[in-house]
């Protein structure tokens, strides 16, 4: 259960060991404080809208603040190799994935609903308007779309596309495509899409190459990028299938990658296009160069591992701070074979905890969750359990200029003054941060603390357990899917009970795992999730109070505050990213305050093991490690080893 890295904006990751799971109440005339005095709240809880920064015209690209560092000719990004050979394949298990994708098993291709279990990267089979840089912080180019045009009030965007776009079957991807992709989103598809997209209130093919995206006029600057990277499905292929029916029939895409072999639960290959139509673009030179990327499904942590040292999986990006410590000494690695490498991760390092269900009435109290998280040793677990190789979580934007730090600035005062006496007032004083033991694994003092905070919050011993005012005992069960996270919690586990808490593990199986925490049946969870650099539309998803209330989407916690769901509108809607940067300061001080989590650790690193058959571009990219499409297959290196592909 060590640090999960990796995970794209809004992507849930797993964490390390454990195998886990990345819309406003108004605040109303009290935001006028904000930005200057410029109210960015709105009757019936919307933002205002506030489009990207772009120039009048056609532009090749698009980004929230109107910066772009390639210009329309370029050849590449910079983060490729443009002239990487194709072929070869790459076997790994996925350390990320998104909306209904589960790591250990599947059951349905449909990733872009909320029914079935789907596996992770069957979203690249299917090609999108425009494509993320991986080194500007929100930038987009495009894919599809050669162009995206802005209306004055930034209510309408026009996206013109490439003639030669095809999908995979040969047939045309006209913005009839398009206009029915988003379409059937924002109607059927998966909460966290149909939630982020419900402003845009029309897609409309007004020529073959021309479709014309609307928005209410309460959207944020963010949702029209989000519309630009959103798969774009066949109309004609979903003309004879139910778009929101679990299958495993291999649906027809446009883009690098095709379903090839697989069987449920176990694998699944994806096969290069080899006359995939968008191979020669800017936006995709030197990307996608493996024939196949295989993904193995596996259950139990040890026996992923095994695989690894057998050469059956032949990349792996290691979570486990023992593991990494102490068992990548098997031969494969000492003659060289099998080579471990550290890669710097420059982006936020996410939010990574043991997350509460505040849905539960016996979590209601701030008190009572401040004397859980002081039953977790965290200076302990890293001595003994992760060989020193952490530091402490304390923010949602740990790692990053967001994160609060030290007293609020007056720009975050401004922000946080009309919630005065609706919000904590210890967030009117040093971020908070994370109780820090003497390393023995039942600090005394810390534990006193927490009964001391429990009995304030109206919890009272009866023996050796805590019971409620009608006598009910306080219990938690910790909902897992493996039982690779044992040797952590159960510590922690030991603490709860010292003070009166009994706390049980509750392993089932990864179906069972996501119906229940999609539909927040749980007592607490583990979770981590990476937000990106510039954070819009998928804040709703995490924080606010609608998505409390909204099965399957990514409010584990169940947070649902005011103060919170109008930070989250200003910082969606900041004018530029300073105001962005005060605002997410100011909502990570609540946040951090209502601790509906035990934080948990992070590092700034990605560790890899992997054999030697690969070479990889010279740069990384600061916003991400796209190992499975930047890599290629070595033949020289490969044949040194009798790898054949």
């Amino acid at each position: 259960m060590d640090a999960g890295r990796g995970a794209a904006p809004g992507r849930t990751a797993r964490r390390g060991e454990t195998r886990r799971t990345v819309l406003t109440i108004a605040a109303g005339a009290a935001l006028a404080a904000g930005f200057g005095g410029r109210a960015v709240a709105q009757e019936g809880g919307g933002a205002a809208a506030v489009a990207p920064k772009m120039p009048a015209g056609e532009q090749h690209g698009i980004s929230v603040f109107g910066d772009l560092k390639y210009g329309p000719d370029f050849a590449n990004f910079e983060w490729v190799n443009p002239a990487a050979p194709k072929g070869g394949r790459i076997v790994f298990t996925a350390p990320n994935w998104a909306y209904n994708q589960n790591p250990q098993t599947f059951n349905t291709f449909n990733t872009f609903i909320l029914k079935g279990d789907a596996p992770p990267r069957v979203e690249t089979i299917f090609d999108s308007l425009m494509v993320r840089a991986l080194d500007e912080p929100d930038a987009l180019y495009g894919l599809v779309a050669r162009s995206v045009e802005r209306s004055e009030d930034g209510n309408t965007f026009t996206f013109r596309l490439r003639p030669e776009a095809r999908f995979n079957d040969g047939s045309p991807l006209t913005a009839e495509d398009v206009a029915f992709s988003l379409t059937i989103l924002k109607e059927k598809g998966h909460p966290i899409i149909a939630q982020t997209i419900r402003e845009m209130t029309a897609a409309e093919a007004t020529a073959p190459d021309t479709v014309v995206v609307r928005f209410s006029g309460q959207q944020s600057r963010q949702l029209v990028m989000v519309i630009a990277t959103l798969p774009i499905f066949s109309k004609a292929y979903y003309a004879t299938r139910e778009f929101d029916a679990s299958t495993l029939e291999p649906p027809l895409g446009s883009g690098p990658y095709r379903i090839g072999r697989f069987e449920p639960g176990r694998y699944i290959e994806y096969d290069r296009v080899a006359d995939w139509w968008a191979a020669d673009l800017s936006t995709a030179r030197g990307r996608f160069n493996f024939d196949v990327v295989r993904l193995e499904f596996y259950r139990d942590r040890q026996v992923a591992f095994e695989a690894l040292k057998k050469g059956e999986v032949t990349y792996r990006e290691e979570f486990t701070s023992r593991t990494w410590a102490t068992e990548y000494n098997f031969p494969a690695v000492t003659d060289g074979r099998v080579r471990l490498e550290t890669f710097p991760d420059d982006s936020a390092s996410g939010a990574q905890g043991f997350f509460m269900n505040l849905r539960r009435e016996k979590f209601a109290d701030p008190r009572t969750r401040a004397a859980i998280g002081l039953c977790f040793d965290f200076e302990w677990s890293n001595k003994a359990l992760f060989y020193g190789l952490y530091l402490r979580t304390e923010s949602f934007f740990q790692n990053s200029a967001m994160m609060a730090t030290g007293l609020p600035s007056p720009e975050e005062l401004a922000l946080l003054e009309p919630f005065r006496g609706q919000i904590s007032d210890a967030v009117f004083g040093e971020a908070w941060r994370a109780p820090v033991s003497d390393g023995s694994g039942q600090d005394r003092r810390l534990l006193r603390q927490a009964s001391d905070l429990l009995q304030e919050a109206g919890w009272r011993r009866e023996g050796s357990r805590l019971v409620d005012a009608a006598g009910r005992p306080f219990t938690i069960e910790y909902l897992e899917n493996d039982n690779s996270s044992s040797r952590i919690i159960q510590p922690f586990f030991r603490n709860l009970q010292r003070v009166g808490i009994e706390a049980t593990e509750r392993i089932v199986d990864p179906a069972q795992y996501q119906a229940r925490t999609d539909g927040f049946d749980f007592d607490m969870t583990g979770l981590r999730f990476s937000l990106p650099e510039t954070p819009g539309e998928e804040l709703r998803q995490f924080f606010t109070s609608e998505s409390a209330r909204t099965n399957g989407s990514r409010n584990m916690a169940g947070i649902a505050n005011p103060a919170v769901d109008a930070l989250v509108e200003l910082i969606i809607a900041a004018p530029t990213r300073q105001d962005m940067t005060v605002a997410a300061r100011a909502l990570d001080r609540v946040l951090r305050v209502e601790l509906p989590w035990v934080p948990n650790w992070y590092k700034a690193s990605h560790n890899v093991a992997f054999w030697d058959l690969f070479g990889s571009p010279a740069t990384k990219p600061r916003y991400g490690f796209p190992v499975e499409t930047t890599w290629w297959w070595d033949t020289g290196r490969a044949e040194k080893l009798g790898r054949t592909g």
